[in-house]
């Protein structure tokens, strides 16, 4: 089996194991970044045709719907980031039969899911919005746009899959080229459904959701078809392909560090939920003013999503490769790098402000006033939400994932929501706004006693001693040297074990 120099020389990306710790967190985070900005500008440029083309009543519908689709998403984050985990420790380990086990369980989970989430939630959708409060003028529209969003998520599940999968490996090259690939198809296409140009016939917002729709499947060939091509390590071929009947043993270890990371994500979208229900209550130009802000929001806390991505890549490989002296130094870079960029982003939007919300909302519209009010007291808040993520993938790397879990839910429900419910008859609807901010800062400051007080060092993901044993699966499919990665739940070794 190849080293972990020879890996790194073999794929994609820089070597995440030597070297300086700030040049590998920019060379892996720079291009992570550069995936979300090319989401964020797919999601923006499509919200400025809706907006443009189909009014506020249709921005709003596609706030609504998209808001539902990151709940989806959110457990898919938590099973990836646990694959993600796993197979950044083999990769650590120069451990590719373990890797390969983690992505065939993690892709023969999420395919049959995805498909049963696009069937259900077909037929849910119309209560779902019930429950959201979408405003009536925007309620047939929100219903097919969302319809249209779940029939996509089996592709767009499975591609947001083998992208965090890419980047355990330390690759976050590939995932850019295919997010650019999706980006370019979807801004490409929407105008062309929305309006019917040629000789399409005119969508609408069927035509939105549609463009997604193609993009992603496109993707999600391309990014395959790539794996085999360059002969990854996560491509499975051959006897290998068994794999893709879930292991139990790796399914219960992914859905067991998963679960509590995809419960975060869910913890942030049911208090989001909840927010949108108050939000909704003040009218189409509130809602259609915050459903903008969210769009210029996703600029600001990419930073802090790439380079959490980024310690967590980092670290899961260092962890894997017993070098705990890196992971210190993986923390502290990760957050100079975001009070730099997150504070320049902060410091761009507040400037230009204006501008940036006529973009999605048009340069009269009566709903901009309230979107600048709403960026300006909240916005400042996302320098400590860069914090608390860079602190959080840094010790889920090596599998602390309970103890955050319940930080995002205090500082969501008793904090966030309890600040809105509570001071709204005193503030009004600056208590909203203000509850970003407030919840965040409280999110920052319980992870950075985390990181320092709790005991996410002592236990590992995976311990060394499992690592060596194998199972009959990975002789049956292969295996180079008959050794793989058994993840059993719950194993733990100690600091200096590992």
């Amino acid at each position: 089996m190849p080293d972990a120099k020879g890996q790194a020389a073999s794929r994609p990306g820089p070597d995440l194991l030597s070297g300086s710790v700030p040049k590998a967190m920019a060379l892996f985070a720079i291009p992570t970044l550069g995936s979300s900005v090319l989401q964020s500008l797919n999601g923006s440029i499509n919200a400025i045709w809706v907006g443009r083309f189909l009014g506020e009543e249709a921005l709003a519908a596609t706030t609504n719907g998209n808001i539902v689709m990151f709940l989806l998403i959110s457990f898919v984050f938590g099973f990836g980031m646990a694959s993600t985990i796993f197979i950044g420790q083999a990769a650590g380990r120069s451990d590719e039969d373990g890797a390969r086990r983690v992505m065939g369980t993690a892709l023969g989970t999420i395919i049959p899911m995805g498909a049963a989430i696009a069937l259900i939630g077909w037929f849910v959708a119309p209560w779902l919005l019930g429950v959201l409060g979408t405003p009536g003028e925007a309620r047939a529209l929100a219903l097919t746009y969302l319809r249209v969003i779940f029939v996509a998520m089996p592709a767009t599940l499975t591609f947001t899959l083998v992208m965090m999968a890419l980047r355990g490996t330390g690759d976050s090259i590939t995932p850019l080229k295919f997010m650019g690939v999706s980006a370019a198809l979807d801004v490409a296409l929407n105008p062309v459904l929305i309006l019917g140009l040629g000789p399409v016939p005119e969508l609408g917002i069927f035509g939105s959701g549609l463009a997604t729709v193609i993009a992603n499947t496109v993707a999600l060939v391309g990014i395959m078809v790539s794996l085999y091509r360059r002969d990854s390590v996560l491509a499975l071929r051959g006897r290998a392909l068994r794999l893709l009947l879930p292991d139990r043993t790796v399914l219960r270890a992914v859905v067991g560090k998963g679960l509590p990371i995809g419960l975060q994500m869910i913890v942030i979208s049911t208090a989001s939920l909840t927010m949108l229900t108050l939000i909704n209550r003040e009218g189409v130009d509130t809602a259609a003013a915050y459903g903008a802000t969210q769009q210029l929001w996703t600029y600001v806390q990419m930073p802090a999503m790439a380079l959490s991505a980024a310690a967590s890549a980092m670290a899961a490989q260092n962890i894997g490769a017993g070098q705990w002296g890196r992971v210190g130094r993986i923390a502290r870079w990760g957050i100079y790098f975001n009070l730099g960029l997150t504070g320049l982003l902060i410091a761009l939007l507040t400037v230009f402000d204006r501008a940036a919300l006529g973009l999605f909302l048009g340069a009269d519209s009566t709903a901009i006033p309230i979107g600048r009010h709403i960026q300006l007291v909240a916005t400042w808040g996302y320098l400590f939400f860069g914090i608390a993520q860079v602190l959080f993938g840094t010790m889920r790397a090596n599998g602390y994932v309970i103890a955050p879990l319940i930080v995002m839910v205090i500082s969501m429900y008793p904090v966030r929501l309890g600040f809105a419910f509570g001071l709204r008859p005193v503030l009004g609807e600056d208590a909203l706004w203000l509850s970003f901010p407030i919840g965040m800062t409280a999110t920052a400051a319980m992870a950075a006693w985390l990181y320092r007080r709790g005991r996410w060092r002592e236990g590992s993901a995976v311990s060394r001693n499992e690592a060596a044993k194998g199972t009959g699966a990975d002789r049956d499919c292969g295996s180079v040297n008959g050794t793989g990665t058994d993840l059993a739940p719950g194993a733990t070794v100690s600091r200096h074990a590992a």
